[in-house]
């Protein structure tokens, strides 16, 4: 293989992370290509408004994903519509094999492969998302001010978003489908002690109803006694597990208990010029500004490690 065969960057994955990774590896005139099967934007591209990226009040998240990739297409990045399935790390370049057979190999390997919210699987769930159905409170929750919303979970992310919405909202509904939240107990005080949230447990939903203006309601059902209820709600927040799309993680890179890729400040994994950005990698919060963060951080550091490496 000789040395125009190769890249310095790949990038899988063309979420905010991954486009933001593409812009500032092109301007570092780095020779760059950026895999995604899919629609570039990644969760984002199926919200319905996004408010809280800084610089625009309120934008479509379509329109936004839009915007990154056209900036990232104003460098002339190279996008490749393809499913990478397979990553190889090597000691002086690293590998990268497609579907279609097809191997790529560069210097550097950014993993912005994002994650998944884990659905509930119920009628109405699917076609109700940004009508109603949110799997982020602090991406959507102010669009239910001073409205009645249900929380579906009982882990922390369930608990704590359950607390953020009573901030806001007229009442929270929290529905756990066991007799005891799986919380930590200092959250689980919190919500006992709020007055704007109403539990029930032993309790899951069944249907998400909506009418032409999206969600009115929830259909639901007692564990133990099999009785069939429906309340009124505006909104529903799920939060029964959020997954890392981690499969294109290679063997020796460390992962956290729940799957997501450990990094150092320089979104670098424990194996060298190989970064994790966006929603795949452990940090605080899953934030668009922070994913987009996390893609300036890691092409900066490949452009630092590159240079190294070639000397």
């Amino acid at each position: 293989m000789s040395e125009e065969e190769m890249y310095d960057v790949i990038i899988l994955g063309g979420g905010p992370a991954g486009l933001t990774a593409g812009i500032y590896a092109m301007r570092a005139a780095l020779k760059t290509v950026l895999i995604e099967k899919g629609v570039p934007g990644g969760q984002v591209s199926i919200t319905k408004d996004v408010e809280n990226y800084p610089g625009f009040i309120e934008i479509g998240g379509f329109e936004l994903c839009d915007k990154f990739l056209q900036h990232a297409k104003h460098y002339n990045l190279e996008i490749i519509d393809k499913e990478a399935v397979e990553t190889e790390p090597g000691i002086k370049h690293h590998s990268v094999r497609l579907a279609d057979g097809t191997v790529l190999h560069s210097h550097v390997v950014i993993l912005a492969a994002g994650g998944t919210a884990q659905k509930l699987q119920i009628p109405g769930e699917e076609e109700n998302f940004g009508k109603g159905v949110s799997y982020c409170a602090t991406c959507d929750g102010f669009f239910f001010r001073n409205q009645i919303v249900a929380v579906i979970g009982g882990g922390d992310t369930a608990l704590e978003d359950a607390l953020y919405l009573a901030k806001i909202t007229s009442k929270v509904y929290l529905i756990h489908r066991r007799d005891a939240f799986r919380g930590s107990r200092i959250l689980q005080q919190r919500v006992l002690a709020e007055p704007r949230i109403q539990i029930l447990y032993n309790t899951v939903a069944t249907e998400i109803l909506a009418n032409d203006k999206g969600v009115r309601g929830l259909s639901l059902k007692d564990t133990q006694t099999g009785e069939e209820s429906e309340i009124d709600t505006d909104g529903v927040f799920i939060f029964v597990g959020f997954k890392p799309n981690n499969h294109i993680v290679p063997a020796g890179i460390k992962l956290n208990t729940t799957g997501y890729v450990i990094t150092d400040e320089k979104c670098e994994t424990t194996i060298p010029g190989i970064f994790a950005v966006g929603d795949l990698r452990q940090k605080y919060a899953n934030q668009i500004v922070l994913a987009a963060a996390d893609g300036c951080t890691a092409a900066l550091a490949a452009a630092h490690y590159i240079e190294t490496d070639k000397k």
